[in-house]
């Protein structure tokens, strides 16, 4: 490789020794390629989501039947401790008698929790309607929030949904419309209607008086995956990297801090500069002014020590072991309910930028060496940088025969010289008329505005 000035050798170096010779560096052992422990990943959640969870990796894991079962029996065993027996009754046809029989159908446990739902909810009509006859606003609010409590518990999410939002006609306090809100933004999120999401986050955010900074650590976490499902990565990033550190399990509801350190961190990885990076992750400098620049994120970060060090890996130029993280982690991300979707694509988008920043600083590079970096062939890296090129993210062209890729770097002497003609033209265009309004004013040729009567 040829660099642009004399500082580039020690980066070739460095970039070199990550390629495949790695003999002289010390490792980090990968330790997120092993199985997922259900068990313990089950244990960061509650309620609803903690079932749904686990229903969904099961649903992505059939190659994989222990895994897929010891996810359904946790799921059965969960879904018994609450009233839903809609969800009962698909877990133990999805479970089709592989546990044996203490995983199968308990019909009086579903007539019990029906009967007494059903006679719960008469009780909550008839409280509903007293109060309504009272025009009691409190009571009547907190009827409605308890009707959608009830729905909630019984999987009816759309009539859950309604019952919280109905509470807003009741609210009399800022703190009402906040829990309001997080009602509504709950529901939504378990129906994945993230619209629904953003519009609530902003009706809280309208009343701070009434945040605490628990709350306003569980809004950040909302619009971050209202952010991440519409694929605006880059939002989501700065959502979950304003996250702090109160949040801790006080939203395992929905999400765990771990969450909030691999969507943050691959969200940022994926579509933040190298100045953003270093702004928003704690990343070790050897710089005696700043050794963490995000305080914040680092609590969180600490959590998921694999994508804290594919982060610094990315930013320090090591790429093999970045790109091997990711690998290692990728199989598990694929079973996150709300990261399935986006894998691929924040997973590309990282190699893109790894690729780009990998030629940025170099005149050529040797395509056999970047090869031997990213761990894949040459004929497979030069269909990656063509689409780069075509794309006009890489200005390069690339030397088929000889496998080096060329980098079409501006003519620095030509656009100087075009910038001191530009200077010139300009000075010439003032000077003259500089000129032509001295003269004007010489000949008393100028019109003055005439003074109203």
């Amino acid at each position: 490789m040829e660099g642009d000035d004399e500082t580039s050798g020690p980066m070739i170096d460095e970039i070199y020794a990550n390629g495949g010779d790695d003999g002289n560096r010390n490792h980090r052992p990968i330790i997120s390629g092993d199985q997922l422990d259900i068990e313990a990943y089950a244990g960061l959640y509650s309620g609803r989501t903690k079932i749904m969870r686990l229903l969904f990796i099961a649903d992505h894991c059939e190659k994989n039947s222990t895994m897929q079962l010891e996810a359904l029996r946790m799921a059965y065993d969960e879904i018994k401790k609450g009233e839903n027996t809609q969800l009962f009754r698909e877990v133990v046809q999805k479970i089709d008698g592989r546990l044996g029989p203490d995983y199968g159908m308990d019909v009086a446990w579903c007539e019990t929790v029906d009967r007494r739902a059903e006679q719960r909810k008469e009780k909550l009509e008839n409280e509903l309607n007293a109060y309504r006859t009272n025009l009691i606003k409190e009571s009547i609010r907190m009827g409605y929030n308890d009707f959608g409590d009830f729905y909630y518990a019984h999987g009816q999410l759309g009539d859950a949904f309604k019952s919280y939002v109905r509470t807003r006609d009741y609210c009399t306090t800022s703190k009402h419309i906040i829990h309001m809100c997080m009602s509504a933004i709950l529901v939504s999120i378990e129906m994945g209607q993230f619209t629904h999401v953003t519009s609530y986050v902003s009706k809280a955010e309208q009343t701070p008086e009434a945040l605490d900074q628990i709350t306003v650590a569980k809004l950040r976490c909302a619009a971050g995956l209202a952010n991440l499902e519409a694929k605006k990565y880059k939002l989501a990033a700065r959502k979950f990297l304003e996250t702090g550190p109160e949040l801790g399990s006080h939203y395992n509801e929905v999400i765990a801090p771990q969450d909030v350190a691999t969507y943050g961190g691959l969200c940022a990885l994926a579509t933040f500069d190298r100045a953003e990076l270093k702004a928003c992750t704690p990343l070790y400098s050897y710089d005696d002014s700043k050794v963490i620049d995000n305080l914040n994120f680092r609590n969180f970060l600490e959590l998921v020590p694999e994508v804290r060090e594919l982060i610094n890996d990315f930013y320090s130029s090591h790429y093999a072991s970045c790109l091997e993280y990711l690998g290692n982690l990728k199989t598990n991300l694929l079973l996150d309910i709300h990261l399935n979707d986006h894998v691929e694509t924040l997973y590309d988008q990282i190699r893109h930028k790894a690729l780009i920043q990998y030629t940025h600083p170099f005149v050529s590079v040797d395509l056999r060496m970047m090869a031997n970096a990213f761990k894949t062939t040459v004929a497979g890296l030069e269909k990656e940088l063509e689409a780069l090129i075509t794309d006009n993210q890489i200005q390069a062209r690339i030397d088929s025969h000889n496998k080096i890729l060329y980098a079409r770097h501006a003519d620095q002497r030509n656009a100087t010289f075009q910038r001191v003609l530009e200077t010139g033209r300009e000075f010439d265009r003032d000077v003259r008329s500089m000129l032509l309004r001295s003269n004007l004013i010489k000949h008393d040729y100028n019109l003055r505005a005439s003074r109203k009567l």
